[in-house]
C-alpha cells in the first residue's frame, strides 16, 4: 500500500518545532501591588519588561491597586477564582488571605533565599506564625520626622527630640501662613500610621497583653492621642481629609515646617528646591527622649496561586528580583522610601548608584538608622497576633483619632470606646 502523506501536517510540526514559545505555551502571572504613583508604575513595568524577556516561558504583568479598596477586593477576587498570582502587602494583611486559605506556607523557599541573601530576621518574623511563613519579604519602611535645617534655624528652633520640644516647635513655626506641623486625621492607613508612631513614644506600643487580651485602653494611650490632638492645632485645616500625598505636598510647598512620613525625597527634589542640604531627617521625640521609635515594616510578596506551574514561575520571578543587580533598582522605584531586607542588597550597587540614592545619601542613611527601633502594632514584642488584620483593616486606630478631633469626644472616652470596637471586630 503506497502511504500517503500529508505535507500540511507535516509542515505544521516542523513550523511548531521551530517557532519561539507562543503565549499559549507561557505561563502567566498577575502581580498586584499598592504602589499607584505613575513613576513606581513605571519602574516596575521596566523591571517586568525585562524580566519577561529573559524568561520567555513566563510573563509577568501589573495590575495596581489601592489600600482603600484591597482589603475586601483580593479575598472576594481570590474566592472567585479571579485573584492575582502575587500580592505585594504589608503584615497585618497576611492573616486576613491566611484566614480564607488563599495561602500557602513558603517556609522552603524562604529559607532558601535567605541562605542566599540573608534577610533581616524582623522582617521574615513579621510574617511566621501557626507553624509556617506565608509571605517574602522585598521591601522595609520606616517613619521618620522630616524638616527644613534653614527653616528651623529661622525661626530659632532645634531639631525636637522631645514632645515638649515637639509641641513648641511646631507653635513657633506656625506663622505667617505656615504650619509647623503637618498631621493627617483621615481614617485610612496612612493616619493608623502616624497614630502608632506617636503611641510607640509614648509607652503605648503594646496593643495586646502577653495573653492575646487587648490592652489599647490605658492610660499611655490615651496620653499619646491626647498629644497628638493638640499638635493637631498646628495642621492645616485640610489635614482631616490627608493621605500620604497631601502631607507630601504641604511640605515640599513649604507651607509645613514638618511633616511625620516614610520619606519626602521624590517630591522634595521634583517639586521643591531639590537642596539635600536644607532637607533634614531625624527620629520621631519620644515623651521623655529616653528613646526613640518608630513604625517600620517589611512588605513582603505573597505567592497566591494554587496552580504548581505558576506556583514556580513565582518563585522564578522572586529569586529574579532579589538579585543584587535587579533589587536595588527594585528600591528605588522611589528612593528613600523602600529600604533594603537582605544584606546582600543593603550592599549591591544598583541601590547606592542611584543619582537620587547618591544625592541624599545621608538622609537615607539616617532612615535606615531609624528603622533599627521599629515596630508594627500586633507584631511586637516578637510575637504575632493575627486578630491584628481586622482591626488594621477597619483603621480602628486612626477611627479613634477622629472621634476626638471631629467628634470632640474625650481622649480617654474615645479610647475606652475603640477597645470595644476592636473587641466587636476580632470575637
Amino acid at each position: 500500500m503506497t502511504r500517503i502523506r500529508k505535507p500540511h501536517l507535516l509542515a505544521g510540526a516542523a513550523l511548531t518545532a521551530l517557532m519561539p514559545l507562543s503565549a499559549a505555551a507561557q505561563t502567566e502571572l498577575t502581580l498586584w501591588h499598592m504602589e499607584q504613583p505613575p513613576h513606581r508604575v513605571e519602574r516596575v513595568q521596566t523591571l517586568l519588561d525585562e524580566f519577561n524577556e529573559s524568561h520567555p516561558d513566563i510573563v509577568v504583568k501589573q495590575e495596581p491597586q489601592n489600600w482603600g479598596e484591597v482589603y475586601a477586593k483580593a479575598p472576594a477576587a481570590l474566592a472567585a477564582g479571579v485573584g492575582p498570582d502575587m500580592l505585594f502587602a504589608i503584615p497585618d494583611f497576611t492573616p486576613i488571605l491566611k484566614s480564607v486559605g488563599a495561602l500557602t506556607s513558603v517556609q522552603d523557599f524562604v529559607e532558601e533565599l535567605d541562605g542566599e541573601h540573608d534577610f533581616i530576621d524582623s522582617a521574615v518574623e513579621a510574617y511566621s506564625y501557626d507553624d509556617g511563613i506565608w509571605a517574602v519579604p522585598l521591601y522595609n519602611m520606616s517613619m521618620n520626622l522630616w524638616y527644613r535645617p534653614s527653616v528651623l534655624d529661622a525661626a530659632g528652633v532645634a531639631v525636637p527630640t522631645t514632645w515638649e520640644e515637639w509641641a513648641a516647635a511646631a507653635e513657633t513655626l506656625t506663622a505667617d501662613g505656615a504650619y509647623g506641623m503637618g498631621l493627617p486625621a483621615n481614617k485610612q492607613l496612612y493616619t493608623d500610621q502616624t497614630v502608632y508612631s506617636v503611641m510607640a513614644n509614648g509607652g503605648a506600643s503594646e496593643i495586646y497583653n502577653e495573653d492575646g487580651t487587648l490592652r489599647f485602653d490605658n492610660p499611655e494611650t490615651v496620653e499619646a492621642y491626647t498629644f497628638y490632638n493638640d499638635m493637631l492645632q498646628f495642621s492645616p485645616p485640610d489635614a482631616p481629609s490627608w493621605t500620604w500625598g497631601e502631607a507630601e505636598a504641604c511640605f515640599a510647598s513649604a507651607s509645613c515646617g514638618m511633616i511625620l512620613q516614610f520619606s519626602v525625597i521624590s517630591t522634595y527634589d521634583t517639586q521643591a528646591e531639590g537642596d539635600a542640604a536644607d532637607l533634614g531627617v531625624a527620629a520621631i521625640p519620644s515623651k521623655d527622649s529616653e528613646g526613640h521609635n518608630t513604625i517600620a515594616y517589611a512588605n513582603a510578596v505573597m505567592l497566591l496561586s494554587q496552580d504548581e506551574e505558576k506556583m514556580e514561575a513565582s518563585k522564578t520571578f522572586v529569586r529574579w528580583l532579589l538579585q543584587p543587580e535587579n533589587y536595588g533598582r527594585f528600591l528605588n522605584m522611589e528612593p528613600g522610601l523602600f529600604m533594603p531586607v537582605t544584606a546582600d542588597g543593603a550592599k549591591a550597587d544598583s541601590f547606592w548608584s542611584d543619582p537620587m540614592v547618591e544625592k541624599y545619601k545621608p538622609q537615607i542613611e539616617t532612615v535606615i538608622e531609624n528603622s533599627q527601633n521599629g515596630m508594627l502594632f500586633g507584631f511586637t514584642s516578637g510575637r504575632v497576633f493575627p486578630a491584628i488584620a481586622a482591626i488594621s483593616a477597619q483603621n480602628v486606630l486612626a477611627e479613634t483619632l477622629q472621634a476626638i478631633a471631629i467628634n470632640g469626644k474625650d481622649p480617654a472616652e474615645a479610647v475606652a470606646a475603640g477597645q470595644a470596637r476592636m473587641m466587636d471586630l476580632t470575637d
